[in-house]
């Protein structure tokens, strides 16, 4: 995906993955839509995965040259600041403790 990113017009800032989705930080000039930032992470890594790894997947996929669900979300930064959000990410599969072992009960 990062390489991806280099040949386009939006720049990964952060990535991570979790069991069955995956967390991306992008930064893009207003003019370019979520959407066609999504459809080439979508197509492109497919393409690329289906080309290398065929054989195994397969074995799920059943010949279907397919990868990703059809859904996504999306949001701007908004009222956070960019290094929560990096480390919000980062942190994705890491069991975080946010209450005090004092306070809990």
């Amino acid at each position: 995906m990062i390489d991806i990113s280099k040949e386009s017009n939006f720049e990964i800032l952060e990535m991570e993955t979790d069991k069955d989705h995956i967390h991306l930080l992008i930064k893009s000039e207003p003019k370019v839509s979520v959407l066609s930032i999504v459809r080439k992470l979508k197509q492109e890594s497919t393409n690329g995965l289906w080309k290398t790894q065929k054989e195994y997947l397969e074995k799920y996929y059943w010949g279907e040259n397919m990868l990703w669900s059809d859904g996504y979300f999306a949001s701007t930064i908004g009222n956070v600041s960019k290094e929560t959000v990096e480390y919000y990410i980062r942190n994705q599969g890491v069991k975080l403790t946010l209450i005090s072992p004092k306070l809990k009960t």
